[in-house]
């Protein structure tokens, strides 16, 4: 996004990422916060799937990035930490993440540093 730009939000409920074949490619970003992640995470495998059928089968799929923003106090609270690093590494450029940690006192380990942001 851009100064200015316009931006759609959902909180809560019921929420999904089904695009369809022939669809305009979209750009996500996801945010969460704690066990806020679950359905996010899901629609990240979902994504990973996707880029994985594009790249091996050539599926009409034509998708955009994804950029999740997540949140917890310590990395040891961020969950599914190193699932996410996978996928950033297996789909570069395409799935990405930035870590923030509100509370961390302790170390953060190497393979999280470059990810995380906050104390």
């Amino acid at each position: 996004c851009t100064l200015d730009s316009e931006v759609a939000l959902r909180v809560g409920g019921d929420f999904f990422f089904d695009p369809q074949p022939g669809d305009s490619p979209v750009n996500l970003v996801l945010i969460a916060g704690g066990v806020g992640i679950n359905p996010l995470f899901s629609i990240l495998l979902h994504i990973a799937d996707l880029h994985g059928y594009q790249e091996g089968k050539g599926n009409r799929h034509r998708l955009g990035t994804a950029k999740l923003y997540y949140s917890a106090k310590t990395t040891s609270e961020l969950l599914f930490k190193k699932n996410i690093l996978g996928l950033m590494k297996a789909f570069p450029g395409k799935i990405t993440c930035c870590f923030h940690v509100t509370q961390q006192h302790s170390q953060i380990s190497e393979d999280l540093q470059p990810h995380v942001t906050g104390k």
